[in-house]
C-alpha cells in the first residue's frame, strides 16, 4: 500500500489578527507552515511592499513557511472584466516570490444570482474560459494555483468542479478539495461519490467538517465531510502533500473565519487523531 506524507498546515487569522500570536500558537501546535490569508487586519492582496517584508521576518522568526497565499482570487462577479482578477493575480505571484511561495489558492467566480444554484451549469464554460486565462499567467509566473470548490460559486459541486478543472486541463491549475464546502450545498457521501470525479485532480486539501442537516461546521470527523475516507483515500493514492486547517469553529463566514486558540487546538487534535486511525505519516517540514 502507498503511503501518504502529509504536511500540516493553518489560516493563522483563525487564530488571531496578529501574525506574531498566529505563529505562536502554531508553534506550540507543532504546525510548521501557515496559509497567508490576513493579518494585522489586512487581506493578503492589500499588502503593500512593506508588509510583505515583515510577513517574511515573522515567519523567518519563527521557523514557519509559507505554504500557500490564501487569496480571494475568483470571489469576484463572473461579468466583472477578467483583466481586474489577472492584474490582482499578477501582485500576488510578487508577494508569493518575496515569501518563497508557489501555491496560490483561488476560486471560480460567483454568477449573477446567487439565490439558487440550480442555474450555474450554464457559467460552467464562461468560468473555464477565465480560469484559463488566469491559469496561463500563473504558468508564466510558475505559480501553482488551487482551485477551492465553495458555495455561492460557479464550482461548488462534484460535478461543476470536475467540468472546470477537466476543461482548463493545466498544470498550472489543480483542485482544492474542501469537505465541508462540498456538504454545504448538499453533497453526501462526498468522498465516496467525489472521488473517482476529482481524487487524480487533488493537489491540495482544506480541513473542516459540516453537518447535512443545516451546513454547521464542525472539526474533522464530526459531521457529514467523510474526512477519514478522504484520508484513507489519499493514503492509497500516496498522496505527499498539505492539509490546511480552516476550522471555522467560532465564525464561520463567506470570506474567512475564526476558531481562536483554544479551536485550531481542538481542529488539529481532532485532525491528527484521524490520521493516527488511518496510519497517515505526518512530515512536519
Amino acid at each position: 500500500m502507498s503511503t501518504a506524507q502529509l504536511i500540516l498546515s493553518a489560516f493563522g487569522d483563525e487564530i488571531d489578527q496578529d501574525l506574531d500570536e498566529q505563529l505562536r500558537v502554531l508553534g506550540e501546535l507543532r504546525v510548521g507552515h501557515l496559509e497567508l490569508r490576513g493579518a494585522w487586519g489586512k487581506n493578503v492582496l492589500h499588502m503593500d511592499d512593506d508588509d510583505v517584508a515583515r510577513v517574511s521576518r515573522v515567519c523567518a522568526a519563527h521557523d514557519v513557511a509559507v505554504a500557500c497565499i490564501g487569496s480571494p482570487i475568483g470571489k469576484s462577479p463572473i461579468e466583472d472584466p477578467i483583466e481586474v482578477e489577472l492584474a490582482n493575480l499578477a501582485r500576488i505571484c510578487e508577494i508569493g516570490r518575496a515569501l518563497d511561495c508557489t501555491c496560490v489558492r483561488m476560486f471560480s467566480f460567483y454568477p449573477p444570482d446567487t439565490s439558487s444554484n440550480a442555474h450555474y451549469d450554464r457559467y460552467v464554460e464562461n468560468a473555464a474560459e477565465r480560469l484559463s486565462r488566469l491559469a496561463d499567467l500563473a504558468e508564466r509566473e510558475g505559480v501553482t494555483l488551487m482551485l477551492e470548490n465553495e458555495k455561492e460559486i460557479v464550482g461548488d459541486t462534484l460535478a461543476r468542479c470536475e467540468a472546470l478543472v477537466s476543461a482548463v486541463d493545466s498544470s498550472s491549475l489543480q483542485f482544492l478539495w474542501d469537505p465541508a464546502n462540498f456538504v454545504q450545498v448538499g453533497e453526501a457521501r462526498v468522498t465516496e461519490r467525489g472521488w473517482p470525479l476529482l481524487g487524480a485532480r487533488i493537489g491540495y486539501v482544506h480541513i473542516k467538517d459540516a453537518h447535512l442537516r443545516d451546513g454547521s461546521v464542525c472539526a474533522a470527523g464530526e459531521g457529514d465531510g467523510q474526512i477519514r475516507e478522504l484520508l484513507v483515500k489519499l493514503q492509497a493514492a500516496g498522496y505527499r502533500g498539505v492539509l490546511a486547517l480552516e476550522p471555522h469553529l467560532t465564525i464561520a463566514g463567506h470570506s474567512s473565519g475564526f476558531s481562536g486558540p483554544d479551536g485550531m487546538a481542538y481542529a488539529v487534535k481532532a485532525l491528527r487523531g484521524l490520521m493516527a486511525d488511518v496510519g497517515c505519516e505526518e512530515i512536519y517540514r
